[in-house]
């Protein structure tokens, strides 16, 4: 069990390698091998950050996205966001979040502020 940095693509293909037999029976907690697997995967975790990183959704997908997983209309927005036409004008990225509609997306649908904000 030979630990490294991972500082090309083929060191990453290599770790990940090494550890994908370790996801089907992950060992156990303070042994070498569970030492090991945990390491590892925080090395790849640091290697996907810095080469992969995965941006956060816009507002409106941020949106959309609960939208889908509630099974939500834009009828159901409007008490959140306003008439229909502005319901319409915000999932169309014609008009942006306003700070109290904001709160209430957050309050009403559970969407986390950072997302709504747009950080």
């Amino acid at each position: 069990m030979n630990i490294k940095p991972i500082r090309t693509e083929q060191d990453y293909e290599a770790a990940l390698q090494a550890v994908e037999p370790m996801f089907e029976n992950e060992p156990a907690l303070d042994t070498p091998e569970g030492d090991y697997f945990e390491v590892m995967c925080l090395l790849i975790e640091d290697y996907e950050k810095k080469h992969y990183p995965i941006e956060p959704p816009s507002p409106v997908e941020a949106i959309k996205f609960r939208m889908e997983q509630q099974g939500l209309s834009a009828k159901d927005l409007e008490p959140a966001i306003g008439k229909s036409n502005r319901v319409y004008e915000i999932l169309n990225g014609t008009r942006t979040l306003t700070l109290p509609m904001i709160r209430r997306l957050h309050a009403q649908l559970g969407i986390p502020l950072e997302s709504l904000v747009g950080v």
